[in-house]
């Protein structure tokens, strides 16, 4: 089963996935789609004010490729990227803990010492692919806080389940849940 989308003018078949027996999301994999992840970081910083963050930063991994482009295009020198786990490259790491729909199971993201100190005091939008429960959202915005930066924005290209009830977000393409038999969820 797949559903059709049209995002950032392009039209993309996504898979559906099993979440639970009642519950299936559509797969929105942009790695390897360079077309996509071009068209989609262009239409986000349009609806984002360049002068409302110093920067940006992400979760590993999915997003990464889509935070790489829109500092690309804006001509941003320095992003950053929440990673999975702690790197021997990072110096004494901040972390917080989060449980994401995709993941489903608990994860650490890490920041090191060096970008702690670069965000103290900045202003810093948050990118991600897809924005469902919340919850890695709400551990970057935690990571950001400990650190020292105000989250200024919040961005994704698509927004699923409870996060289309949210007002705080920024996205280009609202993504319904189905049911198991392909049905989009009311």
């Amino acid at each position: 089963m797949t559903y059709e989308m049209t995002i950032a003018g392009l039209k993309r078949q996504l898979p559906l996935c099993k979440v639970t027996d009642d519950l299936y999301i559509g797969a929105f994999v942009i790695f390897g789609d360079a077309e996509l992840t071009v068209a989609c970081a262009a239409e986000l910083l349009k609806k984002i004010p360049a002068d409302s963050y110093d920067y940006m930063i992400t979760a590993e991994a999915k997003s990464i490729p889509l935070i790489h482009e829109m500092a690309r295009q804006s001509g941003a020198k320095k992003y950053f990227i929440a990673r999975k786990g702690s790197k021997v490259y990072m110096p004494h790491p901040i972390h917080v803990s989060v449980r994401s729909i995709t993941t489903l199971r608990q994860q650490d993201l890490f920041l090191g010492a060096d970008d702690c100190e670069a965000i103290k005091g900045k202003r810093i939008l948050i990118v991600d692919d897809v924005i469902s429960t919340g919850e890695s959202l709400h551990a970057l915005e935690e990571l950001v806080h400990t650190a020292g930066g105000t989250v200024t924005g919040k961005a994704a290209i698509l927004a699923e389940g409870d996060a289309l009830k949210r007002d705080d977000i920024v996205y280009l393409n609202p993504l319904p849940v189905f049911n198991a038999d392909g049905t989009v969820k009311e």
